[in-house]
């Protein structure tokens, strides 16, 4: 069972190994877990995720995010790093922001890049749903529902965007999509409606 995470009842368990969690995990821990520091000069995904090497077993689960889905890659897989529950610290092939608002860092997300062999746990708020795009497809998600993607690296999208929300950004966000292109497939979430 190396290597492998064990899904039941809301939880995802992992043995011996250095694994790749969120930083609230693990809930709880049989043995050691001894924290080991995200390496390099740039990290976007170092605030939300830590690199942890497990003596024994480790659970971990989310109370606000009940809804637990194993994304297997067949090549490379993008994730959005503050949904990573659980992965192979050994998969992980890299990080990257991903911009939404041209030239600003504002709502930009941090994204986890996994090679293959490699899989996520992901934890979400509602069920995840798999797009399948063909060649030539566009799919537009809104920013606050985008989970994962084997796509090409997805431009932003905002109807209506002025100089000044690039300058001074309002407390109010517009509404923020990513743009998908095909071939390949998007994971999503149900939206968080106010």
């Amino acid at each position: 069972m190396a290597n492998e995470a064990t899904i039941e009842g809301g939880f995802a368990q992992v043995t011996d190994g250095m694994w790749l969690m969120g930083t609230s995990q693990p809930v709880a821990y049989c043995g050691r877990v001894t924290e080991r520091r995200l390496t390099g000069w740039i990290v976007p995904d170092r605030a939300r995720l830590q690199r942890l090497e497990v003596v024994g077993t480790a659970s971990c689960s989310d109370a606000k995010h009940p809804f637990l889905t194993r994304l297997d890659c067949a090549e490379t897989l993008f994730v959005d790093s503050e949904r990573i529950l659980v992965a192979p610290e050994a998969a992980r092939a890299g990080a990257q922001l991903v911009r939404v608002i041209p030239m600003s860092f504002k709502h930009a997300l941090a994204v986890t890049e996994f090679k293959n062999p490699g899989w996520a746990v992901i934890a979400t708020a509602s069920r995840v749903h798999r797009f399948v795009l063909a060649e030539g497809d566009v799919l537009s998600v809104r920013l606050a529902s985008v989970v994962a993607w084997t796509t090409k690296r997805p431009t932003g999208h905002c109807p209506k965007l002025t100089m000044r929300d690039v300058l001074i950004p309002k407390r109010q966000a517009k509404a923020l999509w990513l743009n998908f292109y095909g071939p390949g497939v998007v994971w999503t979430e149900g939206s968080h409606g106010h």
